[in-house]
């Protein structure tokens, strides 16, 4: 009976201790997330913009004296030549201030001569000691001041014929009207834009972009091509970025040379595909990235410990599916890519690397 109890009570014991071993402290399990090795890799970007074709040089033009407009000889579309007159203003003021200019011009012709012949005599009573000194510097005085008043009056008259020649607006260059800002009966001012004239000769396609479009350096020519021919490709060379926003479009202009011999249509919409010159980046999928401190930030795992820390990084720009990083990350860091969502400061984690990006 002593023996019976014995082996019981050693049979409780036993299971005793096995109970208390499977109740106890385990060690927790690592959370199972997917990285990648970071590494640098050379990425050429680019795209297409749209935009249209729009002359070199266009202008606007207008009269440079104020007046109602009575004739008009230009339309939109219209090709025109240098000089070729395109609109008048009423004339009858301008007239009047030319003939005013013609009668003060005679009048003090007039008096100059009759000063040059007072100084002349003068001159003469003077050689033969008849009159005096101070005769003789009045008259010349006189004169001075006769062909002073001369060479003013000449010029108020070249001003009013200049005036006058301004009441018809010409082209300056040869081109094709594409905008018109009056009609006949209209009273016109100075400087008030009437035409607007694009310029023959080389053509630009104008596009307007989003800031960053144009940052980095293009690699080599772009091409254009019609939206209505696609077939058509065009070498384009960038030739002016504007250094300015535009306030209401938030955009900035970008102006490509096309080529003069390049039979396209003023306004025509085009589409501008251009490329960047590659560059050594790290580049990260999307669902690498998080936040710290309301900034942009990924996961680091050390190799060493399997524990993940958080650090911020700087975003250079973001692409399709990914981002790519200006600095943050180094080439050869361990950065998780998946179940970033639970993640704390130094918890160790499972992984297994993946392909390299």
């Amino acid at each position: 009976m002593r023996t019976i109890l014995i082996a019981t009570a050693i049979v409780c014991a036993v299971g005793l201790g096995s109970c208390s071993d499977s109740n106890g402290p385990t060690e927790p399990v690592p959370r199972q997330v997917g990285v990648v090795v970071v590494k640098s890799e050379r990425l050429a970007q680019g795209g297409a913009i749209t935009g249209e074709v729009r002359a070199r040089i266009q202008t606007d033009l207008s009269f440079r004296v104020s007046g109602k407009i009575v004739e008009r000889l230009a339309e939109v579309g219209q090709s025109v030549k240098a000089g070729q007159v395109l609109a008048r203003i009423d004339p009858e003021e301008q007239k009047a201030d030319l003939d005013v200019a013609a009668a003060n011009l005679q009048s003090a012709q007039a008096q100059q001569t009759q000063a040059q012949l007072a100084f002349d005599r003068q001159q003469s009573l003077f050689r033969t000691q008849v009159t005096t000194r101070a005769a003789l510097d009045q008259a010349q005085e006189a004169l001075l001041t006769a062909q002073a008043s001369a060479k003013s009056a000449q010029a108020l008259l070249e001003t009013a014929q200049d005036t006058l020649s301004y009441t018809e607006l010409k082209a300056d260059a040869d081109g094709v009207i594409t905008a018109r800002n009056a009609e006949v009966g209209q009273v016109a001012q100075a400087a008030q834009v009437v035409f607007t004239l694009a310029h023959d000769g080389d053509r630009d396609a104008v596009f307007e972009v989003v800031e960053s479009a144009f940052l980095h350096p293009i690699e080599g020519n772009g091409t254009v091509t019609l939206l209505s021919d696609p077939s058509q490709k065009i070498t384009a060379r960038v030739r002016e970025i504007s250094p300015t926003i535009d306030s209401s479009t938030g955009t900035i202009k970008v102006k490509v040379a096309i080529s003069s011999d390049t039979p396209i249509p003023l306004g025509a919409p085009v589409v501008g595909r251009f490329n960047y010159v590659a560059q050594e980046v790290i580049q990260l999928p999307w669902s690498a990235m998080t936040s710290k401190d309301g900034k942009p930030a990924v996961w680091i795992v050390d190799p060493a410990s399997s524990a993940v820390s958080v650090r911020a990084i700087e975003v250079a720009g973001y692409e399709t599916g990914s981002f790519i990083v200006k600095s943050g990350v180094s080439a050869g860091e361990t950065v998780v890519m998946d179940g970033t969502k639970f993640l704390r400061p130094g918890e160790i984690v499972s992984y297994v690397k993946e392909a390299s990006k």
